[in-house]
């Protein structure tokens, strides 16, 4: 077997050993850091607002909101104006935000006067300050900052609110222009068909009802910001004493109103639901109208916008990217919102996440390297071992994807409205000014990141799992192709071989072709997968080589599998327990055993091997996945096992199906979301997290001479040290045990 997981490594990856997490070798890439990495920002969307006022026609895309928002207001729809075309993948795209089904499609080009633009650009900044901060004296700033337009380059789009279905210029110029301006005629703060009996006195200036009735207004008392929905006439109403803003009064007109929608993070997968918002009765004069007539389902569909507008913004880098891969891949028909997913880390904490393309792609880029180096070179396995771990290690995956200008795409950390940035503010909520700066590949940036190396290889992965989800293996070839990885994908491999040997002379072919259901062409592949390394016999090889062969082939098409079967119906980490319970060395031996193959090994103590199996007492005839069923079994075993894969896939010209066809039936059933159990080592490790205690430590020695490993696992929980003794043939197994018995114990003195 080429290699297992170190002890710092048990909780990152497959402690059973063999390949399933390749990860296990590439350790020292995983704690260092790319400082100083380009957040890319799509060009469609910076311009300066004195260019964009004068452009004339801008393209539109309408923005859909449907469903439950758990409020009693139904969201609108909204505009959003742009200075050029977004692409194909915006004629119609849909996600869900907070509960609420988004829908994007392109609509029309539409022509706007600077003016039209200056009145939007207000409108917008004001409803997005009011929505995202709480407070007043920042609001007033936005307001008094956009009386100019800026010539620096920006955040630049229009967001329009619609009525029926159509822009409502009539609200955006009628609430701009009557709160922003210097109003000295009262006829400016109503409309003049309302009689004087309609007009209340607000803290600053009159106002009419009809413009009360659908404000945003200010509470100096309390310092907070109300929406009015209604008007209500009081008689004899008593002081409310838990009413900051409340006065008592006698025939009164009480403004009805209700706190402003709060914007979150609706990307979040534990988004918080919305909570009806309670009403509050407030006196007119105790109030300053701040934005007039503003509907409250605008506010809702406005409270959505942070979250929708970066989620464009990183479909526009999901899309550009497919652009920077080169004419070559532009042959591939993968969609931003693919793209997207492989961009996205689980340190985002969205309903989508690279994991699972990850865990694809990882077995993908193991299998067609592996492939390409055993048909290049005739090293020996521990040779092609270490040049396969050289090329997909953790630094050489970050080092293609730096040298690709590829790191400004990923998402690397969870969107905070508090810092979004508002178009035609200039600047985040949290007072962090808008700089923009040309990134690498001419790309505009607004800020840099650190990010993990590790996070970077996986974001290589995880694209390589997109394109070959998506779009087939020749695509995942021609992808890791174009960040220049030397890999080609051989749809059938040349292997020279001279036959010396009479096959029935050595082995069984008809019974072990009869177990595998397959029958060989060259039976001789057959005998090289059956020899260990200690059968020295002139003219045979021993099975080395195709054991590293069929280990790359195994992990790949089982991860495919699974991959296809549940991955629209199970979480990422399930998808990669499911992978880790198959793809190991207990998993492979157990099989091996079962199907008897252990009897035809050539090995030097073939027969010692077969007594002791015969004599253990232990019972083999159930499933083969997970820790458990192989445990203590030979190495050997498994190495055979993948060896046989090697053979089938040579002799039948690299055709994956057949061996798929072969090995399913030696390790079915297979595991199931529903059968599949965590190793010990990953169930220990999580509750540890789960329970706040520190991770648990792992203290191992060695008895060579009795051929065993003790592996001490102890845990400190709740003030106790805890500890078990795990032994067996290597350190792998003895961690296992150990383990095993630690979370036993645990899980009893939490009962007791």
């Amino acid at each position: 077997m080429d290699g297992s997981a170190s002890p710092s490594a048990a909780a990152e990856t497959d402690t059973q050993g063999g390949e399933a997490p390749s990860k296990a070798k590439r350790g020292n890439a995983e704690e260092k850091y790319q400082h100083g990495q380009p957040v890319y920002f799509p060009e469609e969307l910076v311009d300066n607002w004195v260019s964009f006022s004068r452009r004339g026609l801008y393209y539109c895309y309408s923005i859909s909101l449907r469903g439950s928002s758990n409020t009693t207001a139904d969201p609108t729809d909204i505009i959003l104006a742009v200075k050029c075309d977004l692409g194909p993948d915006f004629l119609r795209h849909s996600f869900n935000s907070g509960g609420i089904e988004i829908t994007i499609k392109y609509s029309h080009k539409i022509h706007l006067t600077q003016e039209n633009v200056i009145f939007a650009r207000r409108f917008q900044t004001t409803v997005l300050s009011l929505l995202i901060n709480s407070d007043h004296s920042e609001v007033s700033d936005a307001i008094k900052y956009f009386h100019e337009l800026q010539v620096d380059v920006g955040v630049v789009y229009l967001l329009l609110p619609t009525v029926y279905g159509e822009i409502d210029w009539c609200g955006i110029e009628f609430s701009t222009s009557s709160v922003y301006d210097d109003v000295t005629d009262k006829n400016l703060r109503h409309c003049h068909s309302c009689k004087d009996a309609d007009i209340l006195q607000t803290m600053d200036d009159p106002c009419c009802r009809c413009i009360l009735q659908n404000s945003v207004v200010y509470a100096p008392r309390d310092g907070n910001f109300y929406n009015i929905t209604d008007l209500d006439l009081i008689v004899n109403q008593p002081l409310d004493l838990n009413n900051r803003s409340a006065v008592s009064c006698k025939s009164k007109l009480l403004l009805v109103a209700n706190g402003l929608f709060r914007v979150q993070n609706f990307l979040y997968k534990c988004y918080e639901k919305r909570k009806e918002r309670g009403s509050h009765k407030l006196p007119p004069g105790l109030c300053r109208v701040v934005m007039a007539p503003v509907s409250t389902n605008t506010l809702l569909s406005f409270s959505f916008i942070p979250s929708i507008m970066y989620r464009i913004q990183c479909l526009l880098l999901s899309a550009k990217l497919k652009i920077q891969l080169g004419p070559r891949m532009q042959q591939f028909n993968i969609t931003a919102m693919e793209i997207l997913e492989a961009l996205t880390t689980k340190e985002c904490q969205e309903t989508i996440s690279l994991e699972s393309l990850e865990t694809l792609g990882d077995s993908f880029i193991k299998y067609v390297t592996s492939q390409n180096l055993f048909s290049k070179y005739k090293h020996r396995e521990d040779i092609l071992t270490s040049m396969r771990e050289k090329k997909v290690a953790n630094a050489a995956l970050c080092q293609l994807a730096c040298k690709s200008e590829l790191v400004g795409y990923i998402r690397g950390e969870l969107f905070n409205p508090k810092k979004w940035t508002i178009p035609g503010l200039g600047y985040d909520t949290c007072g962090n000014n808008e700089v923009f700066f040309r990134a690498t590949n001419n790309m505009y940036s607004l800020k840099e990141i650190s990010i993990k190396s590790k996070r970077i290889a996986d974001t290589v992965e995880a694209l390589t799992g997109a394109y070959l989800s998506a779009c087939g293996e020749l695509a995942a070839v021609h992808f890791i192709k174009s960040l220049g990885m030397d890999v080609e994908l051989h749809s059938k491999m040349q292997v020279e071989r001279i036959i010396t040997t009479k096959s029935e002379e050595f082995i069984d072919v008809k019974s072990l072709q009869t177990i595998l259901g397959y029958v060989f062409d060259d039976s001789s592949l057959l005998i090289e997968a059956l020899t260990h390394s200690s059968y020295n016999i002139s003219g045979i090889a021993c099975n080395e080589r195709l054991e590293f062969l069929g280990d790359a082939v195994l992990d790949y098409i089982l991860t495919d599998y699974f991959y296809r079967e549940y991955y629209s119906n199970c979480t990422p980490a399930l998808l990669t327990n499911l992978r880790k319970a198959s793809v190991n060395n207990c998993c492979y031996a157990h099989a091996a055993v079962k199907a008897g193959l252990h009897k035809h090994i050539l090995h030097f103590s073939s027969k010692q091997m077969i007594n002791d199996l015969e004599n253990s007492g232990r019972s083999f005839s159930g499933p083969s996945h997970g820790w458990e069923p192989g445990i203590g079994l030979p190495e050997d075993l498994a190495d055979l096992f993948e060896a046989i894969a090697g053979a089938i896939y040579v002799d039948s010209r690299n055709d994956k199906e057949v061996v798929w066809r072969a090995m399913r039936r030696l390790l079915e059933p297979l595991a199931t979301p529903k059968t599949m159990e965590p190793d010990p080592l990953s169930e220990l490790k999580e509750l540890c997290e789960c329970k706040s205690y520190p991770q648990p430590s792992y203290s191992p020695t060695r008895d060579d001479a009795a051929g065993v490993t003790r592996v001490v696992a102890k845990v400190k929980a709740a003030g106790t040290e805890y500890s078990e003794t795990g032994k067996g043939r290597n350190q792998e197994v003895a961690e296992a045990l150990a383990a095993n018995a630690l979370l036993k114990k645990l899980k009893a003195a939490a009962r007791g």
